[in-house]
């Protein structure tokens, strides 16, 4: 399970008055558009990273201020939502409930919980969205520690992980803990929510083309100004950043990747990684590098791209095969290369004529 994104600085999201800031600093026409099919970018920074969007067409030019309220208005109801660093947010309210009453949740955290934990029982609880605890005690979390837990320590802590202890209720749209100490961390997945809704803004609007990203997780829809399909590069699971491995063509499809290549720290010679696998409340021991899914929602892509991560090249393809997952496996060999295996559904995905 994924721990907070790396390089936060203890905030989930942005202000939404920087991201409107840098909306209008940084929206424009590109030259490389052809006349009658411009295009305006937005990029900004929310959810402790970065985000950016591209939208094509003549009405995307027209209405780009309405477009910015609209990005700026979606990211803010998710950070108030679903924010851990937010005290007000629906999800640390949740967290600092009694255990003893159900809590009510909007339509939008309660539906973003259900796809949560359809994709834990789907995955046999290797996305988990409780696991915040054990992310935490390996330095990972908020709060910075250097020493590994001990065992007796991990015991304790596993007792209050497992999508299990989350009972919810659909009539009511009400989620009960069934442990006092219950927390529940959805940044595991709401990168891709956002993802989700920023297109379902967009397409409110009219827009047919475009390609958002947030974090990394990234959809997109219809064509380049260029008239030709958008592009995707998938970065080389190394620590240094921006070495490509492979490209992509996408059309009306989302894309996420998780990976142990950034978010690590070393311990007494031991490399230590954020994702951590709920059933041993350890990190996750294998040679699988990296896990890019391709799926119609990006939040679903996202989720899955963890529990593939963590289940390992063995038992996530077995899953990936299970669930009908497009997906790209990334191994790294023993000598330090990598050996990519995507499925036949990814390569079905991404193959242009």
């Amino acid at each position: 399970m994924k721990g907070p994104a790396a390089g936060s600085t203890g905030r989930w999201c942005a202000p939404v008055a920087i991201v409107v800031a840098l909306l209008v600093a940084t929206a424009c026409r590109q030259p490389t558009a052809e006349p009658d099919r411009p295009q305006v970018h937005f990029a900004g920074e929310t959810m402790g990273t970065t985000f950016s969007i591209t939208v094509v067409g003549p009405e995307a030019e027209r209405e780009a201020e309405a477009l910015r309220i609209a990005v700026s208005r979606v990211l803010d109801q998710v950070d108030r939502r679903m924010s851990t660093y937010r005290a007000d947010s629906e999800l640390s309210r949740f967290n600092r409930a009694s255990w003893e009453a159900p809590f009510e949740f909007s339509p939008q955290t309660f539906g973003l919980f259900e796809r949560a934990l359809e994709i834990a029982a789907a995955s046999g609880g290797l996305f988990d969205i409780t696991v915040g605890p054990l992310v935490n005690a390996y330095g990972f979390g908020p709060d910075q520690r250097e020493l590994l837990p001990s065992s007796e320590e991990l015991a304790s802590l596993r007792q209050r992980v497992g999508h299990h202890l989350l009972e919810l209720d659909g009539d009511r749209r009400t989620v009960r803990k069934l442990h006092p100490d219950l927390y529940c961390d959805l940044s595991g997945i709401a990168k891709g929510y956002a993802v989700d809704r920023l297109a379902e803004a967009l397409a409110g609007r009219g827009i047919a083309d475009y390609l958002i990203e947030v974090g990394g997780e990234m959809k997109a829809a219809g064509r380049r100004a260029d008239g030709e399909f958008w592009r995707i590069g998938i970065e080389r699971p190394t620590a240094e950043p921006g070495q490509l491995q492979r490209q992509i063509s996408l059309d009306d499809m989302a894309i996420a990747t998780s990976g142990d290549y950034r978010n690590f720290r070393m311990v007494d010679g031991r490399r230590i990684h954020h994702l951590i696998d709920p059933r041993s409340g350890r990190p996750a021991e294998h040679s699988l590098a990296s896990v890019t899914v391709l799926h119609r929602d990006c939040a679903t892509a996202d989720g899955w791209a963890t529990a593939l991560m963590v289940a390992g090249p063995e038992e996530g393809w077995r899953l990936a095969e299970r669930a009908g997952l497009a997906v790209l496996f990334t191994v790294r060999r023993q000598d330090g290369s990598f050996d990519q295996r995507p499925n036949p559904l990814f390569d079905a995905a991404t193959t242009r004529p």
